[in-house]
């Protein structure tokens, strides 16, 4: 075998039992280049101990994100990735409703239950009616 063929098979066995990148990593580092370029922004304005503070917010973001790409321990990478996930979801599903409550807001008006919290869509136009939440069973009188 040539020793040219040995160089490259060596690379991929590198990450073998490495976490690797993952959707908090991307997160991570593009945050990271988003940061880079507001400190940049700020130092070409006259904003020097603020920049400073920011890049090296975006430093240890970008040194966090490879620290998890070439880390051995799954488990906690794991469990970080999926709090992102989840803070992230949440994050998207109340944008999500809103732009749903906006987009039917001609024919329906949403109310929040005072027992649970939870949204609650009735019709516009009937004047002041009885609801019931779904959830949780509370009613509650409202002007539609």
């Amino acid at each position: 075998m040539r020793r040219g063929n040995q160089k490259w098979t060596r690379r991929p066995r590198f990450m073998e039992g490495r976490y690797g990148a993952d959707p908090f990593g991307r997160f991570l580092s593009i945050a990271g280049c988003v940061v880079i370029l507001l400190a940049l922004l700020l130092r070409s304005v006259g904003g020097g101990a603020l920049s400073g503070l920011l890049g090296m917010l975006a430093l240890g973001m970008v040194v966090w994100c490879y620290f998890r790409i070439l880390s051995r321990n799954y488990g906690r990478r794991a469990a970080e990735n999926q709090r992102y996930l989840d803070a992230r979801d949440k994050v998207l599903c109340w944008f999500h409703l809103q732009k749903d409550c906006f987009d039917q807001r001609k024919d329906y008006a949403f109310y929040r239950c005072p027992g649970c919290h939870q949204m609650v869509r009735v019709p516009k136009g009937k004047g002041r009616i009885r609801i019931t939440c779904r959830r949780c069973g509370y009613a509650f009188e409202r002007k539609t």
